[in-house]
């Protein structure tokens, strides 16, 4: 999230502060002994209560991903730090792998009753947003309130961004409807928030009103709410987003063009995604992914088998998604031995990694799609790890479709093991059984249901053939 920035008073520099710097404003070129020696020179001769050099030595520091060299100058050798300094370090270790120690700093600069400003909350923020400290970040929310600091712009859109990264979005509303001034990062916030809990339609009425406000969205925004297309399936909001970036000019950059893919793919339009595809100046491993997965929607399993290899052809080492996606496409389309080609190279480890539950998933999948219901059985047998439920119901409706009654027996107990508090397994099951004619099964099943209080689910389930609805009524 974008933030002011200041820029600190400096002090006329000696001789080995000027060599220091020197050093420090050329990171690329230093090392760990290198920052180190440095680090001692600073202390040595006491030149850390000059802004320009510590924070030269942040920067540097957080360059290296060395940030506890500035953690061990900070707690040992300030007293009173300067709010320059304090602001620095707090904005280097928010946009850290750990932003934790942010919080500790933070907390030493308010111990001392510093002064701090709106420099520093946006960062404070950002790291309770990244950590999801709901709790801390409520009640920095009422300090800042009660200091008069919530009036900025920048800190609004970090309580924003806090309150959507906890996924607290009644918050994140009232938030935003009570801020005077809104600007695109606001309202994409409310944007991605919904969209990442999975309610697209908030999302895109988000994004509509922002057009009607008058505020022009970014390339973030515009991602989201492709997201949102995607997982709503509107098509036509999708399409007038497509438009508008071709309108403003936009480049068709890898996140913007894989997001424009993955909607069209998701949204029934893969022949236009493969037209985005190509028009591509760079495509990464998601983009590929994307397009292949789309592909695979549509049941095009031949068209996404060829891309996949056209993928590896090109460069772009396939992932354990792009496996998952050309195996959805395979089973889609019922391609057996492609399928099982692709799934062997997996164990032989030609891609880098071995195959996981979900491509195992896929094959059984594919297998059960096919009719080679035994084949599935022993892949299932063979998996180095427990079948899951999605494995479960995937081989279940294999066996129904082609009418296995017994093999649908076994997966549906099997499914009744694994969640013995769903009632909907215990109905398919009693269902199965009464088609069967195993009616002692019957009575069992029932009086198991009646003892886990699933009678309800009972009494709607056997309404669905004759046999059972006779036996419900005794």
């Amino acid at each position: 999230m974008a933030t002011p920035t200041s820029t600190p008073t400096t002090t006329p520099p000696n001789p080995l502060s000027k060599k220091l710097l020197h050093h420090l404003t050329r990171p690329t070129t230093l090392t760990k002994p290198q920052l180190h020696q440095i680090l001692a020179k600073i202390i040595l001769h006491n030149l850390h209560p000059n802004p320009t050099i510590t924070i030269s030595f942040i920067k540097a520091s957080a360059h290296l991903s060395l940030l506890h060299f500035s953690l061990l100058l900070f707690y040992h050798h300030f007293h009173r730090p300067h709010v320059l300094i304090s602001n620095h370090l707090i904005r280097a270790l928010s946009h850290s792998p750990s932003p934790l120690p942010s919080l500790s700093v933070f907390s030493k600069v308010h111990s001392f009753s510093f002064p701090t400003n709106n420099y520093t909350y946006p960062f404070i923020l950002k790291s309770l947003s990244d950590l999801r400290l709901l709790k801390q970040g409520q009640i920095l929310h009422t300090h800042l309130i009660k200091t008069g600091h919530f009036g900025d712009l920048y800190v609004q859109n970090s309580i924003l961004n806090l309150y959507s990264s906890c996924g607290e979005m009644g918050d994140c509303e009232k938030v935003f409807d009570e801020m005077p001034v809104r600007d695109a990062v606001s309202w994409t916030v409310m944007v991605s928030g919904n969209r990442c809990l999975g309610r697209f339609g908030e999302a895109l009425a988000y994004f509509t009103r922002m057009q009607f406000h008058g505020v022009s969205p970014n390339h973030v925004t515009m991602v989201n709410a492709l997201a949102a297309c995607a997982g709503a399936g509107e098509l036509d909001m999708g399409v007038w987003i497509h438009d508008y970036v071709r309108k403003q000019g936009w480049e068709l950059d890898v996140i913007l063009g894989t997001s424009l893919v993955d909607m069209y793919g998701k949204c029934g339009r893969i022949d236009i995604g493969v037209d985005v595809f190509l028009s591509m100046v760079e495509r990464n491993v998601y983009t590929w992914n994307s397009l292949i997965g789309g592909l695979a929607l549509a049941k095009s399993g031949e068209e996404a088998v060829r891309w996949f290899f056209r993928m590896d052809d090109e460069g772009i080492e396939p992932d354990s998604v792009s496996v998952i996606c050309v195996l959805c496409a395979c089973s889609h389309s019922v391609l057996v031995d492609m399928g099982r080609w692709i799934f062997q190279m997996v164990v032989s480890g030609k891609y880098g990694f071995l195959p996981g539950i979900k491509h195992y998933g896929c094959m059984i999948d594919l297998l059960g799609r096919a009719g080679l219901l035994e084949e599935a059985v022993e892949s299932v047998e063979r998996m180095p790890f427990e079948a899951n439920v999605v494995i479960w119901v995937s081989l279940l409706s294999a066996c129904r479709a082609h009418g296995d009654l017994d093999l649908s027996v076994l997966t549906a107990r099997k499914l009744v093991e694994l969640e013995p508090e769903r009632g909907a397994y215990y109905a398919l099951l009693l269902n199965l059984y009464a088609k069967m004619g195993r009616w002692s099964d019957v009575m069992e099943v029932r009086r198991a249901m009646r003892e886990r209080g699933l009678k309800k689910d009972l009494d709607s389930s056997i309404t669905e053939m004759e046999p059972a609805r006779m036996i419900s009524h005794g």
